[in-house]
């Protein structure tokens, strides 16, 4: 394995670490979620996503709330809906 994948490698592993943290900064939550850091701006500047601002100045984030907010709109397969019209049906028989 040459230098330059090692050095990759080594900096992949080291965000996966700090990611294991409970409260993230706001590259540590850029790199967490791969939101562009421009994008999260936006997001915080509406409202649309959990942070705090102890001091009014640094951008905080709880990873429990991240990853809550990025499961928040989940999308059923197709497979989960037939199985949801099916148990709805059996529940809900009309003779």
């Amino acid at each position: 394995m040459n230098e330059l994948k090692m050095l990759e490698q080594l900096d992949r592993i080291e965000k996966l670490v700090r990611a294991q943290k409970a409260v993230l900064t706001f590259d540590q939550a850029c790199d967490y979620t791969g939101i562009s850091r421009s994008y999260m701006y936006k997001l915080t500047a509406r409202g649309e996503i959990p942070f705090s601002k102890p001091k009014g100045k640094l951008i905080f984030f709880s990873r429990e709330k991240l990853d809550n907010w990025l499961l928040n709109n989940s999308h059923s397969s197709k497979d989960e809906i037939k199985r949801g019209a099916v148990e709805y049906t059996f529940r809900n028989k009309r003779f």
